[in-house]
């Protein structure tokens, strides 16, 4: 299973663009997602606030403010496999 956190807004265009185009990149593989309101606690807020979307695989920071342009569908799928060997970020 991949596990996908999102950080967003409500109402953030950009953030929903994301996350479809995950869905659609991952339509074939187990996947659940988290997502998370970055206005909703000041320390992701300060973090983060100016970056979303930011999106993490497996608890690893995969992306922010955009997709990269090549290969997504495949550097998902190898962020999920690296973190799932156990080299989680801190």
């Amino acid at each position: 299973m991949i596990r996908l956190r999102l950080l967003a807004r409500p109402g953030c265009h950009l953030c929903e663009a994301m996350r479809e185009k995950v869905d659609a990149l991952l339509e074939a593989d187990a996947h659940e997602w988290e997502v998370v309101n970055v206005d909703a606690d000041d320390e992701v807020a300060r973090r983060w606030s100016d970056e979303i979307p930011v999106l993490f695989v497996n608890d690893r920071l995969f992306a922010a403010g955009s997709l990269p342009a090549l290969s997504v569908r495949e550097r998902l799928l190898r962020a999920a496999a690296e973190a799932a060997e156990g080299e989680e970020a801190p």
